[in-house]
């Protein structure tokens, strides 16, 4: 039964039906919470303070309805948001499906290398584990979580994830605010507003909360959380806000971490993933002291895990569904998403283990391809919504400012990567 049929015979909305609705949104936020939080928000505690804080809260209002309306589009139509593109136009649909393709295979090897890393350094140096093999198991036990659990194991286990993550991040913060910020004296702020921030400015607004293409992934989730409960569109909608605003308040957090932990310290700071999360934890340790590196190695690992099992789950879904409409066949199969979720968890440890020297090139033309079509997808998504239903001013008027935020930074990126600034 779809999520739009149940939805016309539900009861009004409750706080129970709301708890039981949970699960979709904070995938999305669990999807979000990885890099884009992890290392790029904690980074921009560490280069600069308090001074990008406004602009990635700034980022994340002004992409909420276009990550809103991939599941509110299927809470009341019952479709998927990637048969919303199908019905824009097949050319959409053959660009989302290409576009998803090459970001699930380059995205989990990249998160699942940053996880095994973190793993690493969290097991006894005596064990002498390699990556590959860590690797190795860390994408069967997603494999396994995946295909012999489905849905109701991936809503379950992230539920956890994403609890535990939000509580840890929270004592971190709060422990290393007790010890004061490593600031040395004489320490001049440096201005992210120049050129050479220009950069990391556009990854970490690029990337915040996530790309795009997230808000059909929760689609699919949310159309999965439909087969076997009924859900109301007000509780798809309190289940994504729970999870969006999660995602944006833990974004602030790590910043503070940063801030607290990193900046003005002295050290130069490590910007590539695999190299920054060990300096964070062990920089962590000198702020509070040894005993809570296991802390802060738990929130990376946690954080990178949960990212890995829904970057996969939901990319399978997204992939099988676009091959689905591209075909004309009727319905998705579950055989047809665990083959994606096979195929792409197996390319995925292949570039880990054979190919991690040129994944960095990889991810940067992932990142490239997602952030130039991210005004696209941002438009498909509010004309799909608008044309089903009436939108309200106030979403109306936040949806062109951020059409026009995202087409402005995609400009900028553009120019700068083109050296004409």
């Amino acid at each position: 039964m779809s999520v739009h049929e149940v939805t016309q015979t539900t009861p009004p909305s409750t706080w129970r039906s709301k708890w039981a609705a949970l699960g979709p949104g904070l995938l999305a936020a669990s999807a979000a919470i990885g890099a884009s939080h992890l290392i790029s928000s904690t980074q921009a505690g560490a280069l600069f303070g308090w001074q990008l804080v406004g602009l990635v809260i700034l980022a994340n209002v002004l992409k909420y309805p276009f990550f809103r309306f991939g599941p509110q589009y299927t809470a009341e139509t019952g479709r998927s948001l990637v048969e919303g593109y199908a019905r824009r136009g097949k050319v959409y649909l053959w660009v989302f499906f290409v576009l998803a393709a090459l970001s699930s295979v380059v995205s989990t090897a990249g998160v699942a290398l940053l996880c095994t890393v973190i793993l690493a350094n969290l097991l006894p140096a005596s064990w002498a584990v390699g990556i590959p093999l860590l690797a190795t198991a860390l994408i069967v036990i997603t494999w396994i979580l995946l295909v012999g659990g489905h849905y109701v194991a991936l809503d379950g286990v992230t539920k956890v994830i994403v609890t535990l993550l939000a509580v840890s991040t929270v004592i971190a913060v709060v422990m290393a605010a007790s010890q004061g910020a490593v600031r040395q004296p004489g320490f001049e702020d440096p201005s992210p507003w120049t050129l050479a921030s220009l950069p990391f400015l556009v990854a970490l607004i690029g990337w915040m909360p996530a790309p795009i293409e997230i808000s059909a992934l929760n689609s699919m989730w949310v159309r999965a959380k439909g087969e076997d409960r009924t859900v109301s569109t007000k509780d798809v909608l309190f289940d994504f806000n729970a999870g969006y605003f999660t995602s944006m308040v833990l974004a602030v957090f790590f910043i503070t971490l940063g801030m607290l932990v990193q900046y003005g310290s002295g050290t130069e700071l490590q910007m590539a993933g695999g190299a920054y999360i060990p300096q964070l934890m062990s920089m962590y340790g000198s702020a509070i002291g040894q005993w809570a590196v296991p802390l802060m190695g738990t929130i990376a690992f946690l954080a990178m895990f949960g990212t890995v099992i829904s970057v996969v789950d939901g990319y399978a879904r997204a992939c099988a569904e676009s091959l689905r409409l591209i075909r004309g066949a009727p319905e998705m199969s579950r055989r047809h998403k665990d083959v994606w979720i096979t195929g792409i968890a197996a390319i995925g440890l292949g570039i880990v283990v054979w190919m991690s020297a040129e994944l960095s090139t990889m991810l940067r033309f992932a990142m490239i391809s997602a952030f130039l079509t991210a005004p696209v997808f941002a438009w498909l998504n509010f004309s799909i919504i608008r044309s089903e239903r009436p939108l309200s001013p106030a979403i109306r008027v936040l949806s062109y400012l951020g059409l026009a935020f995202l087409t402005g930074f995609g400009l900028l990126f553009i120019v700068s990567e083109l050296g004409l600034l």
